[in-house]
Parts: C-alpha cells; structure tokens; sequence
C-alpha cells in the first residue's frame, strides 16, 4: 500500500484539519476527474480545513493516472493505493487510519452520490450527532439492484433494531471517535451503522440526492446479496453474544436437545402406553434417529458453547494480566478486578 501526494507538512502543524473526505474507488475511470472538480469547489467555499483522501482500490483501468493528472500539486489530496482489489471495507478501513479529521465523510466514486449534501450532513453531526447516514429515498438504479436492497435494509433494521432506510448508502459522515472505535473486514462497511450503535454512538439518518450512474459499471452483483446476509449473522455473533457465547450456542443447543428428548419421550408413550411397536414402522425409525440427532447436536452446541465461553474468560485474563505487568514496569499497581468475565 503506497501513498501519494498528502497534506503539506507545514499545514498539518499549524492547524487541526476538520474534515476529511474518504472515497474507495475501483475502475472508475470516468468519474474521478469531474467528482474531484466536484468535490473541490464544495470543500472550498465551506472555509474550513480539509482533506480528501482517495483509496484506490486495485484499479486495473486508467483511474489513477487520470485522478494523478486531475490533483496536480493539490496538497489536500492523498491517493491510497492497493495493488489488489481488497473490498470496499478494506479500502474504508485504510481511509479511516489516515483520517485527520475531527468529522469524516464517506462517499463513492461513482459520481450518483452528490458532494453537494456534505453542508448538510456536518450541519446534522454539529447538532451532536455521532454518525449521519444518507438515505436515497428517490434512487436511480437498476430494478434488480433496488429489491435486494430494499429487502436486506428491511431484515437488517428488523433484526438488529437499529431503524435506518439506507444501511448500507455510502454517503455518510462520522466523528473521528466513530471511525477509531469501529473495525471494519470483509464486507461489514453494510452493517457500519449497527456496529457503531453496538458501541453506543448517537445515530440518524438524512434525504440525500442520488443520481444515476452515467459512466462506468456497478460493482453490485447477486453474490453482494446472499453474502450481506452471512454477514448480517457475523455482526449479530460479534456485538451481541462475543462476551457470552454460550447464550448464544447453548440456547440453540438447549431447544435442539429438547426437542429430541420431547421426540424420545413421544415414542416411548406411543410404544409403551398405545403398545405400538417402533421398530416394523418407518415413520416411528425416522422419528426415533431424528430424536436422537437432535440430542446429540444438542450436546455438541452446548459443548461448543461452554468451550468458547471457557476461551474468551482465559482472553479476558491474559489481558487482564498483561496490562498489570505493563503497568508494573511502569510504576503503577493496580488493584485486582472485581470480576474477569
């Protein structure tokens, strides 16, 4: 990962910046000359501090050399480069790390989110809030872009209650404290949200304008969908259950081992109280297997449940001690904890 032409050395001394842009591209050959020229004379006549960071995220087109030619010598602008395309949320994750900003702004490359909203999304985070995601409530995309979309924002908000139309809109501004506290991987840039209200931050949600795609491909494709929703399942593993995995595999073990037992108990009523025989009777053979394989992955979750829960209490101590011996060399002595879990 290499980097371009940065904020000059003297301006970063002599004032904080206040806000910094963060654009993931990929092959964008045709917008990023007009979304920088764009992008530019909003930032210039918002009199503040800035910089614009472009992470280019393995391009194999001309995007570079034409986003190169278009910055000149502007020395608010840094260009990241991978030399293989990461993912949008490797890409964010490299534009969050050089962030100098007291307020970061998110935005795509491909020219239908609108620089123009920037005014706007600070004037929401000046009102207190800690991250203002953009809704495209008008969207000017594909039909068969716009349904899964609509249905995966749809579960996301219904099953990890935080309420937003867009989860997954890639215009959006934080506090610096946001962009620090939250780790992004994979493909978790779609669940941003939800795991910046894991961490207690005050969330809301603007009408942004979007416009149609003019040059270029979408990136968007029928995988994005069913992987989204493996993912929504990480993030519901990840904030809710890390510090207490066996509520999570203990309870799903606790109903499949109930459930097997409740099958047990059945057959043994219906061969023993009706005096039916079990073993001449398909059905009553299936029941009787199934019964049997609940209970035993039953045991088996339960099981994992306890190791995990067993690890991560070991985790917790090891860090607990860690720190201890660290602050030891450094003079201090601090008290035991009331609890390691």
């Amino acid at each position: 990962m290499n980097s371009g032409p940065s904020l000059g050395q003297k301006e970063k001394s002599e004032s904080r910046v206040h806000l910094s842009i963060v654009i993931p591209f990929y092959n964008e050959v045709e917008n990023l000359q007009r979304l920088y020229q764009c992008l530019r004379s909003v930032l210039d006549n918002l009199n503040l501090t800035f910089q614009i960071l472009f992470i280019d995220d393995g391009s194999t087109d001309n995007s570079v050399k034409v986003l190169t030619r278009s910055i000149g010598t502007d020395h608010a602008v840094e260009i990241i480069h991978f030399r293989k395309n990461c993912g949008k949320s490797e890409a964010l994750a490299a534009g969050f790390e050089k962030a100098l900003g007291h307020y970061v702004i998110t935005m795509d490359a491909d020219m239908q989110d609108d620089p123009a909203e920037i005014p706007r999304i600070l004037n929401k985070l000046e009102e207190g809030y800690d991250l203002v995601s953009g809704w495209k409530k008008k969207r000017h995309d594909p039909l068969g872009k716009r349904i899964p979309s609509k249905i995966f924002n749809k579960v996301t908000s219904w099953i990890t209650g935080v309420k937003l139309h867009d989860m997954n809109c890639g215009l959006k501004g934080y506090r610096k404290s946001v962009v620090d506290e939250i780790e992004i991987y994979g493909e978790l840039h779609r669940f941003i949200p939800v795991l910046a209200k894991e961490q207690g931050f005050r969330l809301t949600e603007i009408e942004v304008q979007h416009h149609p795609r003019r040059f270029g491909k979408t990136k968007f494709g029928s995988w994005r969908f069913i992987s989204g929703f493996l993912d929504l399942f990480t993030v519901i593993i990840t904030t809710r259950f890390l510090a207490r995995p066996l509520h999570f595999f203990g309870s799903a073990g606790l109903i499949c081992f109930i459930t097997g037992a409740g099958i047990g108990v059945g057959l043994i009523v219906w061969k023993y109280g009706f005096g039916n025989a079990i073993m001449p009777n398909p059905r009553a053979i299936m029941f009787l297997l199934l019964g049997i394989f609940l209970s035993l992955v039953g045991l088996l979750l339960f099981s994992i449940g306890l190791m995990c829960e067993l690890m991560y209490r070991i985790s917790r101590t090891e860090r607990y001690f860690q720190k201890r011996m660290f602050q030891e060399k450094k003079g201090e002595n601090p008290p035991p904890p009331t609890s390691l879990g």
